[in-house]
């Protein structure tokens, strides 16, 4: 076993939620205003002389704006660089070719400032591991006499011992759409093994589906979302029902939620990469979501539905992807993200793409090739071959067109990829009581 230094990003709750929460508030709000603003700039800039100011420049540029003395000079310059960070990620898509990118939007919900996270670089925050508290250093603006922190009490999982961690690099408070919770980004040694094997797996995320997995020699897994449907039914009748909605009894109620979503994403990210073990995969890909909640026509929000929205702004994907990745590392499992453009539209048996394939929910048939496939399998499938395209590409003509050459592909020595695994899935489910995933009879779409 080998020993290497990883990036751990640790969840922890805020046990005193009712007193902080105000004062992270208005830091949540700062934050998001602040973004507007260098939003706003850049875009004057780029109109200006088609140019993207590095953060360093926006930086100093708004060093001296009412709005950035609203948060720590630290946090500031991080909410500066993540928006500088994501117009040049948009500029690189529109230089190769993507037409439809659109650069980052304004963070707002028709008038209102929705809470963005607030990132505390080391001279913003003071860790006290003896008593589990941690100081959130205010922005000028919003120092109060001799109030010029947050002190949040928190509490991590079990495993978790701060104390023993030589360096915390950040604190980061982040709103779950419930709550605020503190991420502690540190700098930790682990034990690493050698690589299981050099097979990939294709993950799909989704709404009704969790994750579709669709693994390289020739079989699928689906990781159904219903535990968690039936925790937002549950708890939000019980939440319903509480005199005041910040009651004690309605905050015990959300973390309670809060607390059984984030086991579900430990345990499944956990049984992906024991099942990518056992099957000699050493590389995981991921379906990028990072734009799942914009439009990519005008990257304004989606309109999913009353229900599409509940179950969608309720998912916590960089959670889940940031888990899952920890996890696999500690195995030496390499986790790639890509992006999902189309990877619901096209056949991954001949890479025909046409929306009317998808016939209803959770089946996908071929008009082109005849393949019929579980909608979700189909995807994580697609997702898989961006990193790993073929089976078997002996004999595949590179001159070939797309269609021939992904039938040929997908028709390797294992025996035709459609109408078989990839419509008949195995099926994992939660169990509630035992806390893990059980396997089910492989069914039928």
């Amino acid at each position: 076993m080998a020993k290497q230094v990883v990036t751990r990003t640790y969840t922890a709750s805020i046990r005193n939620q009712q007193q902080v929460s105000d004062d992270l508030d208005s830091l949540g709000f700062a934050a998001s205003k602040l973004w507007n603003i260098g939003r706003w700039t850049i875009s004057r800039v780029w109109d200006e002389i088609d140019y993207i100011p590095e953060h360093d420049e926006l930086t100093a540029y708004l060093k001296s704006h009412e709005r950035y003395d609203d948060l720590h000079s630290q946090s500031s310059q991080r909410v500066l660089q993540e928006l500088a960070e994501a117009f040049n990620g948009w500029y690189g898509k529109r230089r190769n070719g993507d037409t439809r990118a659109n650069p980052p939007g304004y963070r707002k919900h028709g008038d209102d400032h929705p809470r963005s996270t607030v990132t505390f670089k080391a001279a913003g925050f003071k860790l006290d591991t003896q008593y589990d508290r941690v100081r959130l250093s205010k922005g000028s603006n919003l120092k109060e006499h001799w109030s010029d922190f947050i002190l949040c009490e928190y509490q991590t999982r079990p495993d978790v011992d701060l104390s023993t961690i030589e360096s915390v690099q950040q604190v980061r408070a982040v709103w779950t759409d419930e709550e605020w919770e503190l991420h502690f980004v540190c700098k930790v040694e682990i034990e690493v093994s050698e690589s299981p094997g050099e097979k990939t797996v294709g993950v799909d995320l989704g709404i009704n589906n969790f994750a579709a997995l669709a693994y390289e020699d020739g079989h699928a897994e689906l990781y159904p979302l219903n535990c968690l449907k039936q925790d937002d039914y549950y708890f939000s009748k019980r939440i319903a029902r509480c005199d005041d909605a910040d009651s004690k009894q309605a905050t015990r109620l959300h973390q309670t939620k809060s607390a059984r979503r984030t086991h579900y994403f430990h345990t499944l990210s956990k049984h992906i990469v024991e099942r990518c073990v056992d099957e000699g995969v050493g590389t995981v890909v991921v379906g990028d979501l990072s734009g799942i909640r914009e439009d990519e026509e005008n990257g304004e929000s989606k309109n999913w539905g009353k229900h599409g929205n509940l179950d969608l702004h309720s998912w916590a994907f960089d959670r889940f992807t940031d888990l899952l990745e920890y996890k696999a590392e500690m195995e030496d499992i390499v986790v790639e993200q890509v992006s999902e453009r189309d990877t619901s539209k096209s056949c991954s048996c001949c890479g025909r793409k046409r929306d009317a394939n998808r016939v209803e929910r959770g089946l996908y048939v071929c008009d082109n090739c005849g393949a019929v496939a579980n909608a979700d399998v189909n995807g994580a499938e697609n997702i898989r071959q961006k990193v790993s395209p073929s089976l078997a590409t002996d004999g595949v003509d590179e001159t070939q067109n797309v269609s021939s050459a992904h039938q040929n592909l997908n028709r390797s020595e294992d025996g035709d990829r459609s109408n078989g695994w990839l419509a008949q899935p195995s099926t994992f489910l939660f169990d509630k009581e035992t806390g893990v995933f059980a396997p089910q009879e492989q069914v039928t779409s």
